[in-house]
């Protein structure tokens, strides 16, 4: 540890890290130290087991290769673990302690080698920038935190335990209340089906923010944090989870009209399966941007139902940022799962790109262009209004979308990058609920 004092805050993080709890997460501002201090709890635990392995996961591989692979990992060495002899393996992406421990690093994007690294067994897991990282992704990493590693002979004696334990860390900037991350780590709940934790004291978060961590930043920092948004800065310098948008065109929760009527949330008209389906869409919003591209939009990717019972049902949310022949065969692989009866899209930043794409990978594909002639917010509002009036329902939970819809406002978006998810989900309903005469909100839209 030569060289490095650690902050108060980073000292309680750790103590936190080895506490008694499985799940832990720090959430908090941009450059508070989070990784650092979570990099540097995952070595020594490898140290502390001999042949043990733990794996580092953010959503993109370039992502964690660039962040944690090519700095912070060697940072941590070099500062807390000097003059220890470690090899990195370039081919694979991990590193092998002298005592046999590995670590490895994986985006779960790249499925291949997901498959791969998910065939063996971990005693950590540790979720870096969870916020980007879909719940579903999560849950199936979590299965392979199952190895029984001993702990070194003198560890084993101080502390009176024979193993290493099962240990899963995240980190994030704190998204919306919305994200899996406040359900499970704030509201204590499953992620999906909102069920009460079994054992809520296993999931422990702590927030750890750049303020805490100043003295390792320029103070020109700071300045840049206060030239942001008020709610970026709730998130990047304050590291709190924000509340849903104000007069947002959707909500979770039921909201009460100015008459005094109920405004269904899309919780309360959620269900778990569809009913018999009379017609089914693929809706496909272009990015007016490469689909691969790290900085570029997602490829909004919905699929909708219409029932016998005359109510839509949104059935999935596949939107991914790919090649145009990845997202094509997305679109595609989703036209064919749920039987849809057509795949439609909008023209604007694609014209007969988007078409193109599709039937090059099946020209058998009904496939309908639509045109934006309005704003995103003219367009989404009667969608809306078909919520309010309770003829949609989501199956099963869709927290991406959601969350993008309740950051809808009369006034615009107010989300991060593109509402791509949203508007998908909007041409999908138009197709399928939609006639010349849209319906008219009951209430009036909300936060108007």
């Amino acid at each position: 540890m030569a060289g490095l004092q650690l902050t108060a805050k980073q000292r309680e993080a750790n103590r936190l890290l080895a506490g008694p709890a499985r799940n832990i997460m720090l959430r908090g501002g941009s450059r508070s130290g989070k990784t650092f201090v979570l990099v540097r709890a995952i070595i020594q635990r490898a140290l502390n087991a001999p042949n043990s392995r733990h794996v580092i996961f953010r959503f993109r591989f370039n992502h964690v290769k660039t962040s944690v692979w090519s700095d912070t990992l060697p940072k941590v060495l070099k500062l807390c673990f000097p003059g220890l002899p470690v090899r990195f393996d370039k081919t694979d992406f991990y590193i092998e302690l002298p005592n046999g421990s590995q670590i490895w690093i994986a985006g779960l994007d790249d499925k291949d080698r997901v498959e791969k690294i998910l065939g063996q067994e971990y005693v950590t897991l540790y979720f870096n920038e969870s916020s980007q990282i879909p719940w579903s992704s999560v849950d199936t990493a979590m299965s392979r935190l199952a190895q029984k590693a001993e702990l070194a002979a003198p560890i084993a004696a101080a502390t009176g335990r024979k193993y290493l334990t099962l240990k899963a860390y995240f980190d994030c900037n704190p998204p919306s209340k919305l994200h899996w991350s406040y359900q499970l780590f704030r509201a204590k709940v499953k992620p999906g089906t909102k069920e009460a934790l079994p054992s809520p004291d296993d999931y422990v978060e702590m927030r750890i923010n750049p303020a805490d961590n100043a003295g390792n930043l320029p103070p020109e920092y700071f300045a840049v944090l206060e030239s942001m948004s008020a709610a970026k800065r709730v998130r990047f310098e304050a590291g709190e989870w924000s509340s849903e948008v104000s007069g947002a065109l959707w909500s979770l929760e039921d909201r009460i009209a100015p008459d005094g009527k109920v405004i269904p949330g899309i919780d309360s008209s959620r269900v778990a399966v569809a009913p018999d389906l009379i017609r089914v869409v693929v809706a496909v919003d272009p990015s007016g941007t490469r689909g691969q591209s790290d900085d570029g939009d997602s490829i909004g990717i919905v699929v909708a139902g219409k029932g016998a019972d005359g109510r839509a049902y949104v059935l999935a949310d596949r939107t991914c940022k790919l090649s145009p022949d990845g997202w094509g065969k997305r679109s595609v692989a989703a036209y064919r799962e749920f039987k849809a009866d057509r795949i439609v899209a909008e023209r604007n930043f694609g014209g007969a790109m988007v078409e193109h794409v599709i039937r090059t990978i099946d020209a058998r594909v009904s496939y309908k262009e639509v045109t934006a002639s309005r704003g995103k917010i003219v367009r989404a509002e009667p969608v809306a209004a078909l919520y309010e009036q309770g003829r949609v329902s989501h199956v099963g939970t869709l927290p991406d979308l959601e969350d993008q819809m309740s950051s809808m406002a009369p006034d615009g978006y107010v989300g991060e990058g593109s509402p791509d998810r949203a508007d998908a989900l909007v041409w999908a309903l138009t197709e399928l609920m939609l006639g010349a005469d849209a319906p008219k909100p009951l209430f009036g839209t909300y936060g108007r």
